[in-house]
């Protein structure tokens, strides 16, 4: 019987990948957390029968990818605004009222990320493949799609790898890999050919952007946004595009002076804000937080998901 400490040893230092892993199946940092703990547990129990025919990483994946598509069979995909419908040029349109019931896609902060220590491959393979265009253009991939091309694509296990984690065939593997390429490419989800600022580039942006929209300067702001930039807030289902109407939006609805907090942080791989709203008190209370794409030439997309509950989820234990 192998003792906690053993076992501890041997399986955590992949716990951050197999968190990204579960993100990118489930589209939701709280479902992927669930999963993980699922994972171990059923890891625990079934480690006397590990006969280490393969690694213990990929061991660990093949665990948590059937949790996932076990999982799937009761959950619906998770979408951001833009998957459901056609944006909004004109910022005085009635806004939908919140959708909570809706299971929105969720945002994952780059800290959930990082807490396994300093190997590089762990590093990258808990990293790769987390933009939130990439995540949200997974949802429109059956869950076994979604689980073949993150293993072969993102994390690049071989087909033969797959195949057995999944016990099916390799031809099996190549034929649902070719249609998640399909899908993947009729939802547009091809790679941004969005030229990026460096990181100091992106740091200046942000801190504009941070400064601009806490203090609700409208003329700042215009010099920060690209003319096709995007705005989306789920759970509102409506969302706009072009310069005119997101500004137009932002600045009759959203922005007053001392009204919010932005703290600069980072989730998905990309630039990100955390919002704290002002109170009647004075103080400050959890709003949520904003996902952005920073290019050199400007902001692209806001992607501000207003729950207060992902807040907690910025802040490392």
């Amino acid at each position: 019987m192998v003792s906690d400490l053993e076992f501890a040893t041997l399986t955590e230092p992949f716990r951050p990948e197999l968190l990204a892993h579960c993100y990118r199946m489930l589209g939701s940092v709280h479902d992927a957390e669930d999963l993980v703990q699922e994972t171990y547990l059923r890891a625990w129990r079934g480690f006397d029968r590990f006969e280490g025919r393969s690694s213990v990483r990929r061991w660990l994946y093949k665990i948590a990818t059937m949790a996932c598509l076990t999982a799937l069979e009761t959950r619906a995909r998770r979408p951001l605004p833009s998957g459901l419908g056609a944006p909004e040029t004109d910022h005085q349109v009635t806004v939908a009222a919140r959708q909570p019931e809706v299971p929105w896609l969720e945002p994952a902060p780059d800290v959930m990320f990082s807490a396994g220590g300093d190997d590089p491959a762990v590093v990258v393979a808990a990293r790769s493949g987390v933009r939130l265009a990439f995540i949200a253009a997974l949802q429109f991939l059956s869950a076994r799609q979604r689980a073949v091309l993150t293993l072969r694509d993102v994390l690049a296990f071989r087909t033969a790898e797959v195949a057995g984690m999944l016990d099916t065939t390799t031809a099996a593997v190549d034929s649902t890999l070719r249609r998640a390429r399909a899908a993947m490419s009729e939802a547009g989800a091809v790679p941004e050919q969005l030229a990026e600022p460096d990181a100091v580039g992106q740091r200046k942006l942000l801190d504009d952007y941070v400064d601009a929209f806490t203090r609700a300067d409208a003329d700042a702001l215009v010099r920060l946004l690209r003319a096709d930039v995007e705005l989306e807030m789920p759970p509102t289902p409506t969302w706009f595009t072009g310069r005119d109407a997101v500004l137009g939006f932002l600045a009759s609805r959203v922005l007053h002076p001392g009204r919010w907090r932005l703290e600069p942080a980072r989730a998905n791989g990309q630039p990100a804000v955390v919002i704290h709203a002002r109170t009647d008190a004075g103080g400050y209370r959890p709003y949520g937080a904003q996902v952005l794409t920073l290019t050199e030439t400007g902001v692209a997309r806001i992607t501000s998901f207003n729950d207060p509950r992902l807040v907690p989820l910025f802040t490392p234990a």
